[in-house]
């Protein structure tokens, strides 16, 4: 049961990183501003980030079999709309419509995992299905490099409208259904969602998710490119090379979580303390790549290893309630770090434009932007440090 939806997520996170690479051709091909860039591929978060709520209700309701199946329709819908798309409001709301389509592919998989296999095991089968992930994320680096000369941008997009059809079809009929337990009507769930989003725990740990996921995912999916092609000078493929290697990173970082998370419980090192110990790393290297104008490819390694921890939010904060409301905190928590996404996405590059028309130097702009995050970061660190794990708790 893996391998199908780790097939959705891979497409998600290819998806959601693609545009990285194919900037330049959208911006020479468009005319696109930064402003504009960041809107049209932050179109996928807002998408992405509308549907959480409806899709961790439907899940508790009909199962991630027949709820990520029919959302990937229109992931294939969005991606044939982008591959012939001519303007920026046309390939916006292909955008939207993807990340509408992918929005169910993470959450589906954690749902269905805590249906068919014991808790001992679901940790692991997070880090296979987060590894899944990091592989579409690598494989929008240098391997979309080598294929846009080929088939262009366009010719990719067709590609994934045919792979969104296939995994659609591979969930529908070889995923189980799974009887639900306790689903209840559509007001009740409504109403523990709104008892998730009035917890003052639940708003301790949003702001992480929101800068630390929603950052990474801004500058993975696309101002990581054109931040070290403005900063640090580099080529296109150069600048894929440090994509695939913070890609790689994260990679590294998953499966090491996946494998070592259950000793490191048994010695006190929750996971609670691991994404405090990972978040402060995160912005250490952060600063090192604005210090050294852009860093190495070790640097970037290293910031993919560190924010792998940002997956350990879900199973953090889903711990602080109820078994029956973990799956509903995964998800509300998932909507932060999308909105974060979003935000990040669209103001980073309205910063940029905003201080290149001031008479900086793209360089300056782009520093200044990455570092207006770091202290947003450094800033929802604080009511993090004094939480205790839910276990803890009297």
């Amino acid at each position: 049961m893996l391998l199908p939806f780790a097939a959705g997520y891979y497409l998600s996170y290819l998806l959601r990183t693609v545009n990285a690479v194919i900037s330049p051709d959208l911006t020479r091909e468009l005319g696109l501003s930064a402003a504009d860039l960041g809107l049209l591929t932050g179109a996928y978060f807002f998408g992405f980030a509308a549907a959480q709520i409806p899709v961790g209700i439907a899940l508790d309701r009909y199962g991630p079999r027949r709820v990520e199946s029919a959302l990937l329709v229109l992931a294939a819908a969005g991606a044939l709309l982008f591959a012939f798309g001519h303007s920026l409001t046309q390939l916006a709301v292909a955008r939207a419509l993807i990340g509408i389509g992918v929005s169910a592919c993470l959450m589906a998989a954690l749902k269905a995992f805590s249906q068919w296999y014991p808790p001992d095991r679901y940790a692991a089968m997070t880090g296979q299905i987060m590894a899944a992930g990091a592989l579409g994320a690598i494989s929008a680096t240098l391997p979309l490099e080598v294929a846009l000369p080929l088939v262009g941008w366009r010719g990719v997009f067709i590609a994934v409208t045919i792979a969104c059809m296939a995994v659609l079809l591979l969930i529908r009929f070889f995923v189980p259904d799974h009887p639900a337990h306790g689903a209840g009507s559509p007001d009740g769930q409504q109403g523990t969602v709104r008892q998730i989003f009035a917890s003052p725990v639940f708003w301790r740990f949003a702001p992480q998710a929101a800068l630390f996921s929603g950052g990474l995912m801004a500058m993975q999916s696309l101002w990581s490119v054109p931040y070290l092609i403005n900063v640090a000078g580099h080529g296109l493929t150069h600048a894929a090379q440090h994509l695939l290697a913070i890609n790689l990173g994260m990679l590294a970082g998953q499966l090491a979580i996946a494998a070592i998370a259950t000793r490191l419980a048994r010695v006190g090192v929750t996971s609670l303390r691991m994404m405090q110990a990972g978040f402060a790393l995160s912005i250490a290297i952060e600063i090192a790549i604005i210090l050294t104008y852009g860093g190495g490819l070790a640097l970037w390694f290293a910031w993919g290893v560190t924010s792998a921890v940002s997956a350990q939010v879900y199973g953090v904060v889903a711990g602080y309630f109820a078994p029956a409301l973990s799956g509903r905190a995964s998800t509300a928590i998932n909507l932060m770090a999308f909105i974060g996404a979003f935000a990040v996405q669209w103001s980073y590059g309205a910063l940029i434009d905003a201080l290149t028309a001031a008479g900086f130097a793209a360089s300056a702009a782009y520093r200044a932007s990455l570092a207006a995050l770091v202290l947003l970061q450094a800033a929802s660190l604080l009511p993090m440090l004094g939480a205790a794990d839910a276990r803890a708790r009297p």
